[in-house]
This record gives C-alpha cells, sequence and structure tokens, in this order.
C-alpha cells in the first residue's frame, strides 16, 4: 500500500506539470525565462511556509513527533536541490522559445534514461525488467510527441541539457529525501532556486511593471501548483522509491500535458499514433509495479 500510495502521488505530480506547459506558455508570452523562474520559484517558497507552520502546530496539537531535522543534510540538500532544479527550469525556458513544444516535452522526458544511466554510477542496481520499462516508455514517448519532423536545433540542445538536469534533480532528491522532512527541503530548494534566479534575473534585465502583470496567472499557477505542491509531492512521493521508476511515472507529464492542451489551449485532438504512443507510457508504467508486486509475494 506504501509503494501504491508513493506512485499515486507521483502521479498527480506529473498530471500537475502536464498542465503546468499551458502556464509556462501563456508565460513566455510576457516576460524572460529567468524572470518567469525566478517569479515561479519565489511563489513556491512562499506557499509552502504556512503549509510547515500549519504541519507545525499540527503534530504539536495531537503530540506528534517530528522528524528529526538534520540542519547539516537540509542546507546542502536545499542548495544541491534548488541548484538543478533553477538550471533545469532556465534551460527548458530557453528551449522552449524556439523548440517545438512536443518535441520539447519527448526530450525533456528523456531524464528517465539519464536517471538509470546516472544512477548505475552511484551504486544504484537496475533489474531486467526496469530496462525493458525503460526501453518501452522511450518508444512510447517517441510515438507520442515526435511526427515528420526529427532534426534537431538549437533549442532542443538546451531541452536536452534540461532532461539531464532533471535527471540530477531526481537522484539528488533521492539521496536527500532519506535524512531531512520533504516538504521543509523541498521550501528550502525554493529559496535557493529564486535567489539563484534573482541573480540571473538582474543580470539580463528585470520585466516591464504592465507584462509582469499580465503574468500574474501564469505565475500563479506555475508557482503554487507546478512548484509549490508538485514538486513537494515529488520529494515525499520519492521516499523509499526507486528513482528509475519515479522518473518513468514523472515521464507522463508530457501525455498530461497534451491532454490539458486539447481542454486549454484548443489543441487538436491526439491522433491514434499519439494514443499508441501513450499507451506504451502507461504500459511501461504498469510493468514496473507488476515487477515490485511479484518480488514481495516471492519474499
Amino acid at each position: 500500500m506504501f509503494e501504491l500510495r508513493q506512485y499515486f502521488l507521483l502521479f498527480i505530480t506529473a498530471t500537475i506539470w502536464g498542465s503546468g506547459f499551458v502556464a509556462q506558455k501563456l508565460g513566455m508570452s510576457y516576460i524572460s525565462p529567468f524572470a518567469f523562474t525566478f517569479f515561479r520559484t519565489l511563489l513556491g517558497a512562499l506557499f509552502l511556509i504556512p503549509v510547515i507552520l500549519f504541519i507545525k502546530a499540527h503534530n504539536k496539537k495531537h503530540q506528534i513527533k517530528p522528524r528529526t531535522l538534520n540542519k547539516r543534510y537540509l542546507i546542502i540538500g536545499s542548495i544541491c536541490c534548488g541548484f538543478f532544479l533553477i538550471l533545469s527550469e532556465s534551460l527548458q525556458q530557453f528551449g522552449l522559445v524556439t523548440a517545438d513544444v512536443n518535441k520539447a516535452s519527448f526530450i525533456t522526458s528523456l531524464y528517465m534514461i539519464f536517471v538509470p544511466i546516472l544512477g548505475v554510477f552511484l551504486g544504484h542496481r537496475l533489474s531486467l525488467k526496469i530496462i525493458a520499462a525503460v526501453i518501452i516508455s522511450c518508444i512510447g514517448l517517441y510515438f507520442f510527441c515526435i511526427k515528420n519532423d526529427v532534426s534537431f536545433e538549437q533549442g532542443d540542445l538546451l531541452v536536452l541539457l534540461c532532461a539531464i538536469g532533471f535527471a540530477c534533480h531526481i537522484l539528488v532528491i533521492a539521496y536527500f529525501i532519506n535524512h531531512v522532512d520533504g516538504v521543509i527541503l523541498s521550501c528550502g530548494q525554493f529559496f535557493c532556486a529564486s535567489f539563484l534566479g534573482l541573480i540571473m534575473m538582474c543580470l539580463t534585465g528585470f520585466p516591464s511593471a504592465p507584462a509582469l502583470i499580465k503574468c500574474i496567472p501564469a505565475l500563479l499557477y506555475a508557482g503554487i501548483m507546478s512548484n509549490g505542491i508538485a514538486y513537494t509531492l515529488q520529494i515525499v512521493a520519492q521516499r523509499g522509491i526507486n528513482p528509475t521508476i519515479a522518473s518513468l511515472i514523472l515521464s507522463l507529464e508530457s501525455v498530461m500535458g497534451a491532454v490539458f492542451g486539447i481542454l486549454f489551449l484548443s489543441e487538436s485532438i491526439m491522433s491514434e499514433r499519439e494514443l499508441f504512443g501513450a499507451a506504451l507510457m502507461f504500459s511501461a508504467v504498469i510493468l514496473t509495479q507488476i515487477k515490485l508486486r511479484r518480488t514481495k509475494q516471492s519474499e
């Protein structure tokens, strides 16, 4: 039940991130990538402060012993997570300026390949079923996102670097979540990321007041939903979960992004090719769950 709950939280995260593509696309019409990233991460941090205070008061009222806070791990973890978060989000924002959205979604979700590759160097073990699930999911992602154009442009390279950054972000979370509280770690990473984003925005220029006002709805959604809620759910849900399996579930954000694009941006309904690709991706996730259940029964 614990694993199923974690999988469900990761799927909710992917769903929120998918809807966040709509906010990102709209927000990029008004302000620069660094400005958008700075404000969304700052909003995410500010949103979590009352949440942390509420949890603290709730635990005190019901005499629930909170998890021991390791300040050293919290500080280092916040810096590491915040660095890879601001790096990945900025690269993605800049890539989306020129890259096709569908192709950018495909390349971004390739972090599910980089997670196991980088994980091997960190001593993570991979079963044949997980490797098969990654391959099936990648094939499904290709059918879902790539239509006719398979050329590689500058924006695509930035998004590819973004995928590597997100893979590092997932692996860093997988390490530090075993030592600190997930919600506090999430808040810490947002403050670190917003600080770095502020520096980059100061170097590249502030957005105008009229443009910022027009961007407020997109910033509120990306800051509160995609960052404050979704990234926190990701951190909490990754506790005790294989990071490769987590990356497979999170990669479903591309499918959910297409669904929300149809609902809110009047984009075309998914073709048979796209539905086939989405089915392969969901099948890959189911395959990892079957593997875990069988292993548990065999023990």
